[in-house]
Order: C-alpha cells, then structure tokens, then sequence
C-alpha cells in the first residue's frame, strides 16, 4: 500500500517545528521531544530517519548545550572551584579517588579473608 492510500497519513513536522528540534534538544531527551510533539517515540526516531535535518538539529542542540555548560564548568575550574575541578578531572581525565586500607592485624599476621580482599582488590586494579 503506498502512502496517500488507505491508514494512517504519514506525519511530519513543519519547518518552525523542524527549527524547534535543535532549541528544545538542548533541554529535553528525544522520548520528551516526541511528546513536545504529541508523537510516540518510535515516530519521532522514523521521522528523524526520514529527514537527516530534524537529526542533525538535533544532534546539533545537544552539541551546543554540551558546549555551554562545559564552558561554565572550566571557567569555574579554572577559577578555582574545587568542587568543578574534581568533577573534570573524574569525567574527563579518568581521575579517581581511592581508599586504602590496612588488613593486617595488630600482631602483623593477616587472616583469609583479609588475604583474600586484597587478591580481590588487585585483580581489580592492577596499579594499586
């Protein structure tokens, strides 16, 4: 059955609804555009499929908010803020905290389990 003929008429979004895909995709995720929309998400994903411009707004609006709030980000880091500084260096630069702790007993000597842990913990992170 070609489209025109008998179902569903095939939806599409206009020009000003194209352009909000790009303003609303810095905000919203694609499951809310497609309800900003009034359209099930599956559509909204067809109608992206179908026209690489409402993709590429998009793509484009997540872009563009990433960029913002980045920069907001490193001009606190760079300020200073302690807080924005570990958050770069644990998103962006695999920077991480670890905890260390002493599994011997008071005598020096180690139980099983202890022994165990810290096999455990090794096998996990080699370059501790």
């Amino acid at each position: 059955m070609a489209n025109g003929e008998a179902g569903r008429p095939m939806i599409e979004l206009s020009d000003d609804q194209i352009r909000e895909v790009e303003t609303l995709a810095a905000v919203l995720s694609t499951d809310d555009i497609a309800d900003y929309f009034g359209v099930g998400r599956t559509t909204f994903y067809a109608l992206m499929d179908r026209n690489p411009d409402i993709s590429e707004r998009y793509k484009r609006g997540r872009a563009k908010a990433k960029a913002s709030i980045s920069g907001g980000l490193i001009k606190k880091a760079r300020a200073g803020d302690t807080t924005s500084q570990i958050f770069y260096l644990k998103t962006q630069c695999g920077w991480r905290e670890t905890q260390h702790i002493d599994h011997s007993s008071t005598d020096g000597s180690m139980t099983p389990q202890t022994i165990e842990r810290i096999i455990i913990d090794e096998a996990a992170d080699p370059d501790a």
